[in-house]
């Protein structure tokens, strides 16, 4: 395939896939500060649905991958989200959040115990104030920022069975579980998590080799490269939360749906910002709530659509929302007020002007098949 004529821009960063991604004709756009791939020549469609019944390859190395090493760097972490990081066995992956003194999210975030340290992947647009939070905050603690390593994303249903055949083990790892390994003969860290709903594993790499390993996945007929754009209709259907869109400074972890997150030790000891309000919200409910949200017509809610009341007085706002391609119609989610959440609840949306017929409904809008072995 000849190289992709689409120039570099100067002013944003690139990842160690950038010339790979020129050279299979990917469509380049900002993000987070970087260059990225928003589709490849088969477009947003065909790279979903792809994911869904096979594996697809995502570049993720924008995100920032951290290290936190010390006898303490558990208990440490804990004084800065409501996750139950103590807890954590060895090999384990939880997901949590960053919190303010308000109750806001600052940024959420993966852990894993990757046994003599913890090993944070941070979202790409607030990896450097994260970094700075951590070092401001924790004492004792040695905080080792890895933002030059890449990061590959291999998901969809047969991930697993193409992951078995360059990184033995990694098959038998549980979901929400991580190890190193050797990936087609390279070291990798390698977790099993996901953003897409599906079985997916995350793979850490030094950026000199994830070219060459991005090039031996994809040449398996099982694997093919998606962008950014298939990654965000992939995660609004199995109802995930993209850090500032649908949470962000403002939001609580209560409010978010993601109450689920903070286990009943941390419920009862606090001691992490923000423990106060939401403590409050645990026990009184938030005032508003993170929704499912189903137009009823064909016209998608893109985020800042104003949601309605049967007597059109606005009760919320749409944060995602496009065309879900294994549903067949648009979805969207966003945050209405607490008497309006119930699945079920008739809503409107406000459209180009004009008040749409929408319904609250319960995420994710397609199953989750993550790895329950």
């Amino acid at each position: 395939m000849p190289a992709d004529p689409i120039p570099v821009d100067q002013d944003l960063l690139t990842t160690p896939l950038d010339a790979l991604h020129r050279r299979l004709g990917a469509k380049m756009v900002p993000f987070a500060g970087y260059a990225m791939p928003v589709q490849y020549p088969a477009g947003v469609l065909q790279e979903h649905q792809w994911t869904r019944q096979s594996a697809g390859l995502f570049d993720v190395s924008h995100m920032g991958q951290v290290r936190l090493s010390g006898s303490n760097a558990a208990e440490a972490l804990e004084r800065l989200v409501p996750g139950d990081i103590q807890a954590l066995a060895p090999g384990r992956q939880r997901y949590t959040l960053f919190t303010n003194d308000a109750g806001g999210i600052l940024d959420d975030l993966m852990v894993t115990h990757a046994g003599d340290h913890l090993y944070l992947v941070v979202n790409a647009a607030c990896k450097h104030q994260d970094l700075a939070h951590l070092q401001a905050h924790l004492e004792g603690v040695t905080i080792t920022a890895a933002f030059d390593r890449a990061l590959l994303a291999l998901q969809g249903p047969e991930a697993k069975a193409v992951m078995a055949e360059l990184a033995p083990g990694s098959e038998a790892l549980p979901f929400m579980a991580g190890a190193a390994l050797s990936v087609a003969g390279e070291p990798c860290f390698v977790t099993r998590s996901g953003y897409t709903g599906e079985d997916g594993f995350e793979i850490s790499i030094a950026a000199d080799a994830a070219a060459a390993l991005a090039e031996r996945l994809l040449a398996d007929p099982r694997v093919k490269p998606i962008g950014l754009g298939a990654r965000d209709s992939l995660r609004l259907e199995a109802g995930l939360c993209l850090y500032g869109h649908d949470i962000d400074t403002t939001t609580s972890p209560i409010e978010a749906g993601l109450a689920w997150t903070i286990s009943k030790r941390r419920r009862a000891e606090g001691g992490y910002p923000g423990a106060a309000r939401v403590a409050a919200e645990l026990a009184s409910g938030p005032t508003r709530r993170r929704v499912g949200i189903r137009p009823e017509d064909k016209a998608p809610a893109r985020e800042g659509t104003q949601v309605l009341d049967s007597a059109g007085a606005t009760i919320g706002t749409i944060t995602s929302g496009g065309f879900g391609p294994t549903v067949g119609g648009p979805v969207a989610m966003g945050y209405v007020t607490a008497a309006h959440a119930t699945p079920g609840t008739e809503v409107q949306l406000l459209i180009r002007g004009t008040p749409r017929p929408a319904r609250v409904v319960p995420m994710p809008f397609a199953p989750h098949r993550y790895h329950r072995g």
